[in-house]
């Protein structure tokens, strides 16, 4: 009788029937990975395993990761995670040697009546605020009303303290223009001012009245705080049409009004979102910067620091400023209606990550862009309202600069297409953006425009804000219906031979606790070791809306692969080793290529061929015996590996197979019978054994013909 072998000639294809994918093209797989052979052999191996980093779960599903070491060569690892079952809170966290360091940033909102003081010649501007005692110079107030006070605007993020005033219920802020100049008070005055709407009976133009304001005709009057005057209900931002006096000026709403009336923007009350720090230094402190002499304004006695709650967030994403940690979160249930997404940072020491004071206080996310070291903010503000086509960055090397000078480097630019900015990606010689139809590149050129923009792709915008990865060079990253890759030769899209196992089971439905599509949650998955790229994505089969499968993509032998896995983050090869991955179902985080296991669990790999014919014609086939061949083991491991053979076998592609098998092989194997007849045979490759390691070699099989169909 004749032998022959079977030789695996490609990836996985699932775009082929499995009669189609003939010749030993593979159909199914779960856990497995393709090496390279010189010699042109498909290697098919099993998965590296994975145990625990640390092991403690995490409160959460864990949404961000990210490794870096700090100048004292500490190793972190930064973990963002969703808000806490049960509760309004997300947790951001840093592990370092083992200890776990809580850093979530904490804040609170206030609305209260205004109360303020301010000193004629000062820029500094005392708050009163009895409801939110002990604000400290750790902390940090959103000022989301507009307040006119002594001939100054106070509007935005400020840092609190600034002077070293300290007292039990009040706090000071610095008043400045719009290049960040101090801005002193022209009078003396406790008459804090917010602004009123004056609504006219099916008129669009309404008058608003802000002592002092500094708005010139088109300039953005932002509402922060919704506001219902005359049947209309201001929020967004408006245009100013036209000046009356020094106190009044018109805009214009969307809908006419359905009455002549006046009311006070959120009710005559002011807003303030507090953010707090690692606490306040004790004892009394005097009020004065030099030059204001004001000095010895204050308490005397010591302050107890006040304290908010912790923020919430369905997603973080994450950079390091040097030794610094950046962190964005991306807000569950924003402030009431006001938006409020800040950039924080966290140096090594700090019990909590704080707020950068004079960044947007508004943004959708952010990276660090290298060499010359700026964070980029996209879906970012210049008024308070988001812009989800904007981006701002920071001055070079100063996280603590955004106002766009001629003596630095900060500045903004609106992508003009699209409807929003997905993500950012800093690669080794670009960034890359991506809005939901097209790519853009952002080249730094240096002054006066810092970096230049380019549409370099269109119909191929980013499914979510985590789908895309740069690596060796090139940009990889899914789209709504297609992957796409970023080189030298342009944008090209990235054939798939397992498209429809991705494409026509991703879950894009909305979630209904975030009212976000359940596609934002996957996550690119880059593992340098192997030379592979993967998605973990959210399956309708799965059913959860959790990720619970992955796709995976090795960039140098070209081949996919596909499988049951779920990790809602990734961080690949770093100062930590290996590549780290956090499991949605159990919230632990997982050091991948570490183990031959799941965890100290068996791996559940396999892989199946397509259907070859064994014979062409009207005769079938009979194979009696197979000789099997793999690496049962590592180098440096027993070989003890347990391997399951099972062989399907059928007459015509929509026959139901009659399964022969599992057949167990092990090292001491040398062949084993089957007694198998048909005309169509698939073989299927599996392991579930504790600690094993698998890589398949030549099997060989004696066959001979044996009757008519």
């Amino acid at each position: 009788m004749p032998h022959a072998a079977l030789k695996l000639i490609s990836g996985v294809n699932t775009e082929e029937t499995p009669t189609l994918n003939e010749n030993s093209g593979v159909s199914q797989s779960n856990l497995i990975r393709y090496k390279y052979d010189p010699n042109g052999v498909v290697l098919v191996e099993k998965l590296g395993g994975w145990s625990r980093f640390n092991a403690l779960a995490q409160p959460a599903i864990v949404r961000a990761l990210w490794a870096w070491e700090d100048l004292n060569l500490n190793a972190h690892l930064a973990v963002g995670t969703q808000t806490i079952t049960g509760t309004d809170s997300a947790q951001l966290s840093v592990i370092t040697n083992g200890s776990i360091d809580n850093i979530t940033p904490t804040a609170l909102t206030d609305n209260v009546a205004p109360l303020a003081q301010s000193f004629a010649g000062n820029p500094s501007i005392e708050i009163t605020d009895a409801t939110v005692p002990g604000v400290t110079h750790f902390n940090t107030v959103y000022i989301a009303t507009q307040i006119s006070i002594g001939g100054v605007i106070l509007f935005g993020l400020y840092a609190c303290d600034p002077d070293g005033f300290l007292a039990a219920d009040a706090y000071t802020v610095f008043a400045r223009d719009k290049l960040g100049n101090l801005l002193p008070a022209t009078s003396n005055s406790t008459t804090a001012v917010l602004p009123t709407f004056n609504t006219v009976n099916m008129s669009i133009t309404v008058t608003v009245n802000l002592p002092n304001y500094t708005y010139a005709i088109g300039e953005t009057f932002p509402v922060l705080v919704a506001t219902t005057v005359g049947g209309i209900t201001f929020f967004g931002n408006y245009v100013v049409q036209s000046l009356i006096d020094v106190n009044n000026f018109t805009i214009q709403s969307n809908t006419q009004a359905t009455s002549t009336a006046s009311g006070t923007m959120n009710n005559g009350l002011a807003e303030y979102i507090y953010s707090f720090g690692q606490g306040a230094l004790p004892g009394g402190s005097g009020y004065g910067i030099g030059g204001y002499g004001l000095g010895g304004y204050g308490t005397g006695t010591p302050v107890i620091p006040s304290t908010g709650t912790a923020i919430d967030a369905i997603d973080w994403t994450l950079d390091n400023f040097g030794e610094i940690l950046i962190a964005c979160p991306d807000r569950d249930q924003p402030f009431e209606t006001t938006p409020f997404q800040p950039i924080y940072q966290w140096d090594e020491g700090a019990s909590s990550a704080t707020i950068i004071t004079n960044a947007p206080p508004v943004n959708d996310g952010i990276f660090v862009a290298m060499p010359q070291r700026q964070i980029i903010a996209w879906g970012s503000t210049q008024t308070g309202i988001p812009d989800p086509l904007l981006i701002n960055w920071c001055d070079i090397g100063n996280l603590n600069q955004w106002i766009a000078l001629v003596t630095n480097q900060a500045g903004s630019f609106r992508i003009p297409k699209g409807s929003k900015i997905v993500a950012g990606v800093q690669g080794p010689q670009q960034g890359i953006i991506w809005t939901d139809i097209d790519v853009w590149s952002m080249q730094y050129i240096g002054q006066p425009f810092v970096y230049s923009f380019n549409e370099i792709g269109t119909g191929c915008g980013l499914i979510g804000r985590k789908a895309a990865a740069s690596f060796n060079g090139i940009y990889y990253w899914m789209s709504f219906a297609q992957f796409y890759t970023l080189s030298g030769n342009g944008v090209q899209p990235l054939l798939c031979s397992v498209w429809d196992i991705v494409f026509q089971n991703i879950d894009t439905s909305i979630d209904p606790i975030s009212g976000v599509s359940h596609a934002q949650k996957i996550r690119v998955a880059v593992n340098s070791r192997f030379g592979e790229i993967g998605w973990f994505y959210p399956s309708i089969t799965g059913g959860s809306g959790e990720v619970d499968s992955y796709v995976k993509y090795n960039v140098y032998l070209n081949e996919w692969d596909y499988g049951t896995l779920g990790r809602s983050a990734w961080v690949d090869q770093s100062v930590l080793g290996p590549p780290i991955g956090a499991d949605p179902l159990t919230d632990l985080l997982q050091q991948h290529e570490t183990s031959n296991d799941a965890d100290g669990t068996a791996m559940a790999s396999s892989f199946q061929t397509g259907y070859f014919a064994m014979a062409e014609g009207d005769f079938k086939t009979f194979i009696d015996w197979v000789w099997p061949d793999f690496k049962y083991g590592q180098v440096s491991q027993p070989k003890t590996s347990t391997i399951n053979i099972s062989f399907f076998v059928k007459d015509y592609p929509s026959d139901t197979p009659k399964v022969f098998g599992p057949y167990a092989v092990t090292q001491i194997t040398p062949f084993f019978y089957t007694r198998l007849r048909g005309r169509l045979v698939s073989v299927l490759i599996a392991s579930n054994d504790l600690g094993s390691f698998w890589r398949i070699g030549l099997i060989r099989y004696r066959f001979s013909q044996d009757g008519k169909i």
